[in-house]
């Protein structure tokens, strides 16, 4: 019984171990099948990559500098409002909150929108050193005008 039992798994190991090098010896060859959507998602990200922003050192116009959070985000709402095609930030340096707009490359820049500013924003409008927020497309378009 025992040379029987030994018999039948040496049959049994050999038939899984021929089964294990057949397909392999016969095709040769790796099929690769790629998800549409990993074309969908490397799009994405090249366009993801192409709005990074940069930083940069330049300046920006400060509306306020002020210890209160509420006056200090009225201002910032107020130039949201007035000057949508500009950014605005808040900043907080204790025990300070300040309220800038714009990412200027150039003092000059920022100059012409203290200017306008300084009409709506009596309290002193001062154009101060930052580091700004550059995206591609505005640092292509400066790189033009050179």
């Amino acid at each position: 019984m025992k040379h029987l039992l030994i018999l039948f798994s040496g049959l049994l190991t050999g038939t899984f171990a021929w089964a294990q090098d057949a397909p392999i010896a016969s095709t040769g060859s790796v099929k690769v099948v790629k998800d549409s959507r990993l074309d969908l998602l490397i799009k994405k990200q090249i366009y993801i990559n192409t709005l990074a922003i940069r930083n940069q050192p330049g300046f920006r116009v400060q509306l306020i500098s002020t210890n209160k959070r509420n006056e200090a985000s009225d201002i910032k709402a107020r130039a949201m409002q007035l000057y949508p095609e500009y950014r605005t930030y808040m900043d907080y340096q204790a025990p300070y909150f300040k309220v800038r707009i714009g990412d200027f490359k150039n003092r000059d820049e920022a100059a012409e929108l203290r200017e306008k500013l300084s009409n709506s924003f009596p309290g002193g409008v001062f154009v101060v050193p930052a580091i700004i927020n550059l995206s591609p497309e505005k640092e292509a378009g400066n790189e033009e005008s050179y």
